[in-house]
């Protein structure tokens, strides 16, 4: 058994802004593995400035990862503890490798073009006049959910964004969901949820930064909207911390980026301590090519979750990887006729 690793640099089709700043590009890494006549591949994505992994040594791991592939999946896994993304990539790749074709992880009625996944449609911060156009285009193309990014711009401006949704789309027409990327502080959120209540909200991403527990446990308690955890998951290892953190916070959602969290197996544990508590989930990519879209989409088939997922992110990139997958009517699909466009 080899492997070998190489870096692919997306590019945005348009630039695209969060509250960290304007992305151009998106840095992603892949592991090739070769065993007799079989090929598997994993991506390892890496998200600059997010991921706990964004680190001087990060291609260096990487190589180590590949010099010691004959370790198995197991093995590799818990050496790369501060790796979540590489820990995803391997996982991937060890799949892939076993799979009957490469790209083929999870075979389902979703994968056999038979079922689709419901997604949301994600709204991009920008100049006011940007959102709103990329609002009515996610509702022209079939989308029931929207997901906007705010607390880029003047949040009166944000403000009169729902406005407009909510004058042309009821609640049960349009469901909308926030991402504020830890946008606000402990001292302004509750006030700044309570305006946004108006609007029927179907939940609010990460409203305060993380590791803030004690202030996201207060504005969890007496939120107006549903809370979801999301950066607060990052960099969060072992099963025991895990449940502490949500027993601590009790959000009313947690979100799952594999990417992020340690791949399959750190992603699981989160998912079983939060059906244990009864706290909602859904996944989201983290702009990972359509390698690391498809594997993740596969995987979330199997949970049978009911809730909208956040696996839109494919047709973001000029030199993304051909591949089955496609957007439609609000939903995610595999088209088992559409060959891959990915070098192995």
């Amino acid at each position: 058994m080899q492997a070998t690793y190489r870096r692919h640099l997306l590019e945005f089709k348009r630039p695209s802004g969060t509250s960290r700043g304007i992305l151009t590009t998106k840095e992603t890494w892949f592991i090739i593995i070769t065993s007799e006549e079989k090929v598997g591949v994993g991506e390892c994505g890496l998200l600059r400035s997010l991921s706990i992994d964004d680190r001087p040594d990060y291609e260096n791991k990487l190589s180590w990862v590949c010099e010691n592939i004959s370790l198995g999946v197991d093995a590799l896994w818990e050496q790369l503890l501060d790796f979540p993304s590489l820990q995803f990539g391997v996982e991937m790749a060890f799949r892939s490798l076993e799979a009957s074709t490469p790209f083929l992880l999870h075979p389902s009625e979703f994968t056999n073009g038979k079922d689709s996944i419901p997604i949301n449609g994600l709204v991009w911060m920008g100049e006011k006049s940007f959102m709103k156009e990329q609002i009515l285009e996610k509702i022209k193309n079939g989308f029931k959910c929207i997901k906007l990014k705010i607390g880029a711009i003047d949040f009166d401006a944000e403000l009169d964004l729902l406005k407009f949704i909510r004058s042309e789309f009821s609640s049960e027409e349009i469901e909308i969901r926030l991402d504020a990327n830890g946008a606000f502080s402990p001292e302004d959120a509750l006030a700044k949820l309570q305006r946004l209540n108006q609007f029927n909200i179907h939940s609010i991403e990460q409203p305060i930064k993380q590791g803030q527990f004690s202030d996201m446990a207060k504005l969890c308690e007496i939120t107006p909207i549903p809370i979801a955890l999301d950066e607060e998951l990052i960099g969060v290892t072992g099963v025991t911390n895990k449940k502490k953190l949500l027993q601590t916070i009790k959000p009313q959602y947690v979100i799952f980026k594999p990417s992020l969290i340690g791949g399959y197996k750190g992603t699981e544990e989160w998912l079983q301590l939060a059906d244990a508590m009864e706290i909602g989930w859904w996944v989201t990519s983290a702009l990972e090519s359509n390698v690391g879209l498809n594997a993740i989409s596969q995987w979330t088939y199997t949970k049978k979750s009911q809730l909208p997922q956040g696996l839109g992110t494919g047709g973001l990139y000029t030199n993304n990887f051909e591949s089955p997958l496609e957007v439609k009517s609000g939903t995610i699909m595999y088209n088992p006729e559409t060959s891959w466009g990915f070098n192995l």
